[in-house]
């Protein structure tokens, strides 16, 4: 991991995301990793290339990782990056 995504801060943005926003979780495995069957998901780790994320598709556990279409910088961008994410995939679902 780089400087920028210490496993704290990794750590911080999971916590975060798996507590307050599991559904746009759920969103990014089924719009950005190909997985439109994803019933539920959870961030286990993110760095400045990608997300790990451990989904449920049919009642299995299946890892997924979803790169970024750019190097994050920080968590500031992180931030930015995961809400312009999740707006982006509601309107594919619309």
């Amino acid at each position: 991991m780089s400087e920028q995504f210490s496993i704290e801060i990794s750590d911080r943005i999971c916590k975060h995301m798996n507590e307050d926003h599991a559904a746009a979780i759920a969103l990014y495995a089924q719009t950005f990793g190909n997985s439109p069957d994803t019933e539920a998901a959870q961030m286990l780790s993110i760095d400045a290339l990608g997300m790990n994320l451990m989904t449920q598709v049919k009642g299995e556990s299946v890892p997924l990782r979803i790169e970024f279409d750019h190097a994050l910088q920080d968590s500031e961008d992180a931030h930015h990056t995961l809400i312009a994410m999740v707006k982006q995939a509601r309107t594919f679902t619309k």
